[in-house]
């Protein structure tokens, strides 16, 4: 009887604790599907804060997929269906360095080369990106903040749309633009 008592309370300690660790969640409704994220607001704490305040102001809605590499990741969180990029808050500082690395259905920030410069697109890995990890060839990384949860199916049918080179204003053509578009319906905070 013992044994029984002690191991339930361990099992009820587990569970209590993994509650506990759990981070924000975000659901995106996409034309393709559902998908939710689960954010770790402790290994990326700014690059969440600004994640989840692009969130909570409905900027994300309406945007597209605009870049999908099959074998690599989708990219989103910046562009309209007519590719024309929104304008957006200040860049976040790169917290790179965080220990979360660039595995597959994991999120990370979109950047330029300079590593504090990314702002509101991000991007899910479909495969493990161990060259986007800090440190990586040029130094920096890609900062991860968080992992698909649920919906992975919706992730795995966007990697397989076809894409196309796209005329895009203000930039001239954009490669890896999805023949079929994929907009992001909602992307709304859970908890």
């Amino acid at each position: 009887m013992r044994k029984l008592f002690t191991s339930l309370v361990l099992a009820a300690a587990c569970i209590t604790s993994q509650a506990v660790i759990a981070g924000p969640q975000v659901e995106f409704k996409t034309t393709l599907g559902n998908f939710v994220v689960e954010l770790d607001d402790v290994k990326a704490p700014k690059t969440t804060a600004n994640f989840l305040n692009y969130v909570k102001s409905g900027f994300y809605n309406g945007t597209i997929f605009h870049r999908v590499i099959d074998g690599f990741m989708i990219q989103g969180g910046g562009f309209t269906p007519d590719l024309n990029q929104k304008s957006t808050n200040s860049p976040v500082v790169s917290e790179a360095q965080n220990g979360l690395r660039n595995n597959r259905y994991t999120i990370a920030m979109a950047r330029t080369s300079d590593p504090d410069s990314a702002t509101s697109q991000f991007f899910i890995n479909v495969n493990d990106n161990v060259a986007l990890d800090f440190p990586n060839a040029m130094g920096n990384g890609y900062t991860v903040f968080g992992k698909v949860i649920s919906g992975t199916q919706t992730i795995d049918t966007i990697r397989k749309v076809p894409t196309m080179v796209a005329p895009a204003p203000r930039m001239g053509r954009m490669a890896d633009v999805p023949s079929k578009t994929v907009t992001i319906e909602s992307a709304t905070l859970l908890k």
